[in-house]
């Protein structure tokens, strides 16, 4: 648009993703192929306003985001909610990965005693690192004004990093070129 000189504003944009952002993740998801059977889940604090709010994520193997919740409460409940939500989009795992949080443990037993739960610190390592991209992200836009906010931008977010963010260190510069294209075609 620069190069054609039109002027658009930061203002605009942001209405843009907030009015297209989520039909732009519901096709990333609906064409993504299916996730790996291990999952990692864990929580992060965001501080909104004063008050404590816990970002729910999980993330399969290869590292893409498969749901956020955003809640006020990191209790039994809340993560039977926040597994309910996962597995009604993305079926049952085989393999649960969590940190040492029981409130994890009292979830799977009611929802889905068949799954390996294995819970451990150092396991859990890769839902730990995806929350880097949020805090950077949070950090750059001055934080959150308000849960709703968070909730609606967090998964578009985390949606088109899984796309336009491949994982470099485990590519070729002729796939890693070819992935950025693909992208961008997309």
């Amino acid at each position: 648009m620069a190069e054609r000189s039109v002027i658009v504003l930061y203002e605009s944009i942001q209405v843009w993703c907030q009015r297209f952002g989520t039909q732009i993740a519901a096709k990333i998801r609906r064409d993504r192929p299916a996730p790996a059977d291990k999952w990692h889940l864990d929580e992060v604090v965001i501080s909104i306003r004063g008050r404590k709010h816990w970002l729910w994520r999980a993330v399969d193997a290869n590292g893409d985001v498969l749901e956020i919740l955003l809640q006020s409460r990191r209790d039994a409940h809340a993560a039977k909610r926040f597994l309910n939500k996962l597995m009604k989009r993305w079926g049952v795992p085989r393999v649960l990965v969590t940190d040492k949080l029981r409130s994890y443990g009292a979830a799977i037993r009611d929802l889905c005693p068949s799954v390996d739960h294995r819970s451990h610190k150092g396991l859990n390592n890769r839902s730990e690192a995806s929350h880097r991209h949020t805090r950077r992200r949070e950090k750059t836009m001055g934080r959150f004004n308000s849960p709703r906010q968070a909730q609606s931008f967090l998964p578009v977010h985390d949606q088109t990093t899984n796309i336009f963010r491949p994982k470099r260190h485990s590519l070729s510069t002729k796939s890693y070129r070819q992935s950025r294209a693909d992208a961008f075609s997309l």
